[in-house]
């Protein structure tokens, strides 16, 4: 088992479990320093999520701690599209009872601030936050307020928002 810290759509435990079946929810965890940003290239051409390093000890990002078999660490980088956009990083994650645990992440290296996230995209990361009892005002700030687009291809918007029990508006 290795802990792998999840800030975007792989909080939403089904979208994960779905990728690493061993998913198993530990606790929420805030990782310090950084802030969460929608600027990440995806395969599809829209945004994705981010953790920004900043090095400013007041910004924070509040995610999901989860345990995954190291045997399955190849399918998550594989869904993360690791080397392509994205690349892995080790740091500690305050937990709520004020341990630490040493985990890995996903950081951006393809990243273009004018991009915005597929609406379904940012209703995987909204809805994870939400059932993961991420703070409110954090939800509100980085999440529910992030300005969202339809997705052109169809067929890929009706997949994901089948997957997240949700109809499209």
């Amino acid at each position: 088992m290795t802990y792998y810290f999840a800030y975007g759509s792989n909080m939403y435990v089904p979208r994960i479990k779905a990728r690493v079946p061993s998913a198993k929810v530990i606790s929420q965890g805030t990782l310090l320093s950084h802030q969460l940003k929608f600027h990440k290239i995806g395969r599809d051409g829209s945004a994705k999520c981010d953790v920004f390093f900043t090095g400013n000890p007041n910004h924070q990002v509040h995610g999901v701690l989860f345990t995954i078999n190291i045997s399955e660490k190849a399918d998550l980088d594989r869904a993360e599209g690791l080397g392509n956009g994205y690349e892995i990083k080790t740091d500690y994650i305050l937990l709520p009872n004020g341990e630490q645990k040493k985990t890995f992440f996903y950081i951006a290296t393809a990243i273009d601030e004018k991009l915005y996230p597929f609406d379904w995209y940012k209703e995987y990361v909204l809805q994870g936050a939400i059932s993961n009892k991420l703070p409110k005002k954090y939800i509100e700030q980085y999440i529910a307020n992030i300005e969202a687009i339809e997705d052109p291809d169809k067929e890929r918007a009706a997949e994901n928002w089948k997957a997240l029990g949700l109809i499209q508006a």
